[in-house]
């Protein structure tokens, strides 16, 4: 076949990003097109697709429904070896998605409003089996597309109550917020979320899901549009973002502990931490500090050594005894894989959390050492 007609999107070869994706979708409607032709009234087509990009799925997905064919189940099979994907340094899939199809033979339209809790319903119960059989990450958000699809894509047109038609991308924002919401009450342990803050919320399912990997910027604001959070407003200085072109990291501890900004913020906010006098301190993002910007502190004073400090930002910010509190730097260590630096300060900050909770940190911020005449060792 010659390499013009392969079903790529490759704006070198085909002059621009514009074009190059017009082609890509047209001749994938075409390839499904011929799928349905060929396809007996109740035969089976089997689509394999791997890719993180949640356009790109928007753009299959589409194919897949304006061609006629309905899923009719979906599952993930992991395809890819854990080295190969470590290795991109990005945001990678482990699984290939196994969609299986058939011939949509109705021509029904649902209203959005009345089939959204079916798809809630379907979206739920497949994730309870996926996570179940240990998929996580962005193979869990991507997982979650076709469940949502086996719904969705029965009838021939969605409609909302004004008669718009309800596109795809409108479907993928509603699952990456049901999906988002999910994997929090899963991670956390409790339904119950109202006690920790969005920008918090964002930050744990973003170690759950791409750990410290660089992510496209698209991808990285639909995850946090889900949440609840504008990315926009955290690559300031202070912030949690790093933007580089179209790519977006979220800082750990590590590297916030470099940027003068968040420090002089924390002690401005709170300033039983402040090592200098206050009149030095810049005014700097007026917003209060968040849960994860007071765990985080906590990890660059455990780092330091420093567990006096860590006391008295606990007992300043009123999360000593903070139930979610705990609870998220907890799960934010269960989440990240071995080895990783964030993951050792995590345990070594919760190793003390019985001493921080009832304020047993001596003054020098070290346990007293007895020598065998019952005398402290200086």
């Amino acid at each position: 076949m010659p390499k013009s007609e392969e079903i790529v999107q490759n704006p070198i070869r085909q002059g621009n990003l514009k074009i190059a994706k017009q082609f890509y979708e047209e001749m994938l409607i075409k390839a499904f097109n011929e799928c349905y032709r060929m396809l007996k009234k109740h035969g089976v087509a089997i689509v394999v697709f791997t890719h993180k990009s949640t356009d790109a799925w928007e753009t299959i997905i589409n194919a897949l429904i304006k061609s006629g064919l309905i899923l009719m189940a979906s599952w993930p099979i992991n395809t890819e070896m854990p080295n190969k994907v470590k290795a991109h340094g990005t945001a990678s899939l482990m699984s290939s998605i196994y969609m299986v199809c058939r011939k949509r033979l109705n021509t029904e339209v649902a209203f959005y409003n009345e089939i959204k809790p079916q798809i809630e319903r379907r979206i739920h119960y497949k994730l309870d089996q996926f996570w179940n059989e240990g998929i996580s990450g962005s193979d869990f958000f991507i997982s979650a597309i076709g469940p949502a699809v086996e719904v969705f894509g029965k009838y021939a047109r969605v409609e909302k109550l004004s008669g718009e038609v309800v596109t795809v991308r409108e479907l993928l924002e509603y699952v990456r917020q049901v999906v988002s919401e999910y994997a929090l009450s899963k991670i956390l342990k409790t339904p119950q979320l109202g006690g920790v803050d969005q920008l918090t919320r964002f930050y744990l399912v973003w170690r759950w899901t791409y750990n410290s990997a660089r992510v496209p910027f698209d991808d990285a604001r639909k995850l946090s549009a889900a949440i609840g959070v504008n990315i926009e407003q955290h690559w300031i200085p202070g912030g949690m973002i790093i933007k580089d072109k179209e790519w977006i990291e979220v800082k750990g501890p590590v590297e916030r502990r470099k940027d003068l900004t968040f420090i002089k913020r924390m002690q401005k906010h709170f300033p039983v931490i402040a090592q200098e006098s206050l009149a030095f301190i810049e005014e700097t993002v007026s917003e209060a500090p968040t849960m994860i910007d007071v765990i985080q502190q906590c990890l660059i004073l455990w780092e330091d050594g420093n567990r006096v400090m860590i006391n008295k930002l606990l007992e300043s910010s009123g999360y000593r005894n903070n139930n979610d509190f705990w609870r998220v730097t907890q799960s934010i260590s269960d989440v990240l894989p071995e080895g990783e630096k964030e993951k050792q300060l995590l345990q070594g900050f919760l190793y003390g959390k019985d001493s921080f909770q009832t304020g047993r940190i001596p003054e020098n911020g070290r346990k007293k050492q007895i020598n065998i005449f019952g005398e402290e060792n200086q």
